[in-house]
C-alpha cells in the first residue's frame, strides 16, 4: 500500500532492501524524470500564471475587461483542459510518452505565443486551451516508481509549479519596468513572448531525455539491464509494466464504470481541486487593494506565496514517504489550510494575519502529488485502468472549478472573497474526513484483494504439481501391485 516507507530512518533516501543495482538504476531515473518534470512543469505554469500578472499589469485597461471577465477566462482555460485531456484517457498507453509529453508542452507553448496578439476578450479566450501534461507526468511516475517512493519524485516535480508562478511574477515585473513600449508592445505582451521562448527548446529536450515507460521506454538512455531491472522491482508490488489492452475498449470502459475505485478517486479530487484558493488571484488582487504599491512591486511580491509554497510541497511530500504517511500528510497540509481560508473567510483581522493567511495559500496544493501518487499505488496492478481513471479523476475535478470559481470568487467581489475562502476551507474538512473515513480504509481493503488474488495464483500451480505428483505415484504403486499379482 502506498504508506510511510519501513525499516529506515527518514534521512534515507533508499529502502533498506534496496540493492546497490537498484540504487544506481533509481539515481539515473531520478536525474532522468524528475528534472525534466520540474522543468517542463515550471516553463508551463510560467506560461499558466501570467494572466493574473498580465491582469494587474495592464492587460485589464488595454483590453477594457469588465465586471467577471478575469474569472470567466481563468474558467475558460479549465474547460479546454477539461476537453485537452479527453483524448488521453487512452492514448497514454498506445504512444510512447518521451513523444507525447514534449508534444503537450509545445502546444502549450504556442497557446502561449498566440496571446501576445490579442486585441480583446473574445480572441484571449480562444487561445485559454491545456491538455493533459499533468496527469501524463504522474503516469510516468507510477510507471516507474513504487509506492513509497512515489511522494517525493511527485513532489519535487509538483515545485515546478511554485517556481513557475514565482517567475513569472518577477518575468512580467521586468517586463513592465523594462520592455513596455518597445518595438510597440505593452509590457505585458512581452511576458507572453518570453515565455513562449523559453517553452518550444524545453519540448525538444524531452524526447531525448524523457525514458517514456517500461512498456515503451526510449532507449537511447536506457540500457536493457536497466529496462530488466526496473521491470523486475516492479513486478515485485504486482504492478502492471506492459500496458497491453488485456479486453475490448468498451469491456474496460464498462468494467472500470462498474468499479468503485474511479468514484472514490474521482470525488477525492474534487474535494482537493475545490479547496483551493490559488487561482482567483487573491493575493496579487489584495496587495494592488492596497494601494501602496507601484505595478512591478505588486508583482515582486506576489511570488512571495509561491516560494513559500516551494517549502511547503517539499515538507509535505517528503514527509508523506518518510514520516506519517499520505493520509497524515494531507491531513497536516489541510488543516492548515482550513486556518488560512478561515482567517481570510472573517477578513477583519491584522493585516499580518491577511499577509499569513495569503502566503498560505499554496499548502492547499502541496499534498496534489502525495494524493496522485497514492491513486497511481492502487491502480497499478492494471496500466491501461491506471491511464483512464487518473486522467478522468483529474480532468472531472478540474472541470467542476470552471463554475464553482465563477460562483464562489467573482472578479467584483475581490480582493475579500467571502464565499471562496469559505467554501474553501469546507472543502478541506470534506477531504480530510473522506481520506480517512472513506479512501485509507478502501486502499487497505484492496491491497488485501490483490495479495489474496497473488497467493491463489501462486499456490494454484504448486497444487496441481503436486496432485499430478501424488497420482503419478499412486499410478506406480497400482502398476507394481498389478504386477505382482499378475506374476
Amino acid at each position: 500500500m502506498h504508506t510511510k516507507r519501513q525499516g529506515r530512518a527518514f534521512w534515507h533516501w533508499y529502502a533498506k532492501d534496496d540493492t546497490p543495482e537498484e540504487r544506481k538504476l533509481i539515481v539515473k531515473l531520478d536525474l532522468l524524470i524528475v528534472p525534466y518534470a520540474v522543468l517542463a512543469y515550471w516553463i508551463k505554469y510560467i506560461d499558466q500564471s501570467n494572466l493574473n500578472n498580465a491582469y494587474v499589469s495592464g492587460l485589464k485597461e488595454d483590453l477594457n475587461f469588465q465586471s467577471n471577465q478575469l474569472v470567466n477566462l481563468n474558467a475558460m482555460y479549465t474547460a479546454g483542459a477539461v476537453i485537452g485531456q479527453l483524448p488521453f484517457t487512452i492514448l497514454f498507453p498506445m504512444f510512447p510518452m518521451n513523444y507525447t509529453i514534449p508534444a503537450l508542452e509545445a502546444g502549450w507553448g504556442i497557446f502561449t505565443l498566440l496571446q501576445y496578439r490579442a486585441q480583446g476578450y473574445a480572441e484571449l479566450m480562444t487561445y485559454r486551451f491545456f491538455a493533459a501534461f499533468f496527469p501524463g507526468v504522474h503516469f510516468v511516475l507510477g510507471a516507474w516508481y513504487r509506492g513509497d517512493e512515489l511522494g517525493r519524485r511527485g513532489g519535487v516535480f509538483y515545485v515546478g509549479q511554485m517556481l513557475g508562478t514565482l517567475t513569472a511574477g518577477l518575468i512580467q515585473s521586468g517586463a513592465s519596468s523594462n520592455l513596455d513600449g518597445v518595438r510597440g508592445l505593452a509590457g505585458w505582451r512581452w511576458m507572453f513572448i518570453i515565455s513562449a521562448l523559453m517553452t518550444i527548446p524545453i519540448a525538444i529536450a524531452g524526447v531525448v531525455i524523457w525514458p517514456g515507460t517500461p512498456a515503451k521506454p526510449n532507449m537511447l538512455i536506457l540500457t536493457d539491464q536497466d529496462l530488466a531491472l526496473a521491470i523486475k522491482r516492479l513486478k515485485e508490488t504486482k504492478a502492471d509494466t506492459t500496458e497491453e489492452i488485456k479486453q475490448g475498449k468498451w469491456q474496460l470502459v464498462r468494467n472500470i464504470a462498474m468499479d468503485w475505485k474511479i468514484y472514490i478517486l474521482t470525488l477525492w479530487a474534487v474535494f482537493f481541486w475545490n479547496s483551493g484558493s490559488t487561482s482567483s488571484g487573491a493575493y496579487l488582487l489584495w496587495l494592488k487593494s492596497l494601494d501602496r504599491f507601484s505595478t512591478p512591486e505588486v508583482n515582486q511580491l506576489g511570488t512571495t506565496a509561491p516560494a513559500l509554497g516551494i517549502f511547503y510541497v517539499l515538507f509535505v511530500n517528503f514527509s508523506s514517504d518518510l514520516l506519517w504517511g499520505p493520509s497524515g500528510a494531507i491531513a497536516f497540509a489541510h488543516a492548515w489550510n482550513f486556518t488560512a481560508m478561515t482567517i481570510l473567510a472573517v477578513w477583519k483581522v491584522p493585516e499580518s494575519a491577511k499577509w499569513f493567511a495569503l502566503n498560505s495559500s499554496y499548502i492547499q496544493v502541496a499534498m496534489s502529488s502525495v494524493l496522485y501518487g497514492w491513486a497511481n499505488d492502487m491502480l497499478r496492478h492494471n496500466a491501461t485502468e491506471r491511464s483512464i481513471v487518473i486522467v478522468f479523476m483529474n480532468l472531472i475535478a478540474q472541470s467542476t472549478t470552471a463554475w464553482t470559481s465563477v460562483l464562489v470568487f467573482p472578479t467584483v467581489e475581490a480582493p475579500r472573497f467571502l464565499k471562496g475562502f469559505t467554501f474553501c476551507a469546507a472543502n478541506s474538512v470534506l477531504l480530510v474526513l473522506f481520506t480517512y473515513f472513506v479512501v485509507r480504509p478502501y486502499s487497505q481493503a484492496l491491497e488485501r484483494k490483490y495479495e489474496s488474488d497473488a497467493d491463489s495464483e501462486v499456490s494454484a500451480p504448486e497444487f496441481e504439481e503436486s496432485g499430478s505428483r501424488k497420482g503419478m505415484e499412486r499410478g506406480s504403486k497400482s502398476g507394481t501391485a498389478a504386477t505382482e499379482t499378475t506374476v
